[in-house]
């Protein structure tokens, strides 16, 4: 909307925003087909940024202590200090993985960047939903989230509605929800680049 408070329609700005809104008022809405594959991509990556955060986190421990015998002293000594680096690491974790599922998201659909961000979170928490569902009906066995560090999971056992429970909560919800969106918009502006380059082609102008 701020473009088009400042580039008339005969501008190359303004004329990519009027060929932008006829195809939004169109093609617009969320996409749930490219949320989903937004949202595999973000359960990709953390998987695997999970992974070279463990790998890192084994090799300073390595290089900090000679037996394994003092890095668990260590750990046990600095227990709370841990913990702390541990949620950093895992927001880090959660806010690239769901940034790169909102972006692909985002370029996918082409539009509405934040609602294909949003969407992404949405099937993350419907997935979540349905595998609490089966593991409290059908047993433990079937949550299969709960190898995924990081992935939202909804508690069926109360062991962690906890203070530090709470927290990492929070973080498993609110974190991915920030980065999907910001992801989305920029996974978006990329097609916003693409029409205006077709219509400085038009116009003739040059960049």
């Amino acid at each position: 909307m701020a473009d088009r408070n400042i580039a008339g329609s005969s501008t190359p700005r303004g004329r990519r925003n009027d060929v932008v809104a006829a195809e939004k008022e169109r093609f617009g809405g969320i996409k749930w087909g490219s949320a989903f594959f937004g949202w595999l991509t973000a359960i990709g990556m953390t998987v695997l940024l999970s992974a070279l955060a463990t790998a890192i986190g084994v090799g300073v421990g390595a290089a900090n202590s000679s037996t394994a015998e003092q890095a668990a002293e260590q750990a046990q000594q600095n227990a709370e200090t841990l913990g702390i680096v541990s949620g950093i690491v895992l927001a880090i974790v959660l806010f690239l993985a769901y940034y790169c599922g909102g972006y692909v998201a985002g370029r996918m659909a082409r539009f509405d960047g934040a609602k294909q961000g949003l969407a992404v979170w949405l099937w993350g928490i419907i997935v979540a939903i349905i595998v609490a569902i089966l593991a409290t009906v059908a047993g433990s066995q079937f949550n299969i989230l709960s190898d995924l560090n990081g992935a939202p999971q909804i508690p069926v056992d109360g062991s962690l509605m906890t203070a530090s429970g709470i927290i990492g909560l929070a973080i498993a919800f609110i974190v991915p929800l920030i980065g999907a969106i910001l992801g989305g918009k920029a996974g978006m502006r990329f097609h916003r680049k693409v029409d205006q380059a077709g219509i400085d082609h038009q116009t003739g102008v040059t960049g």
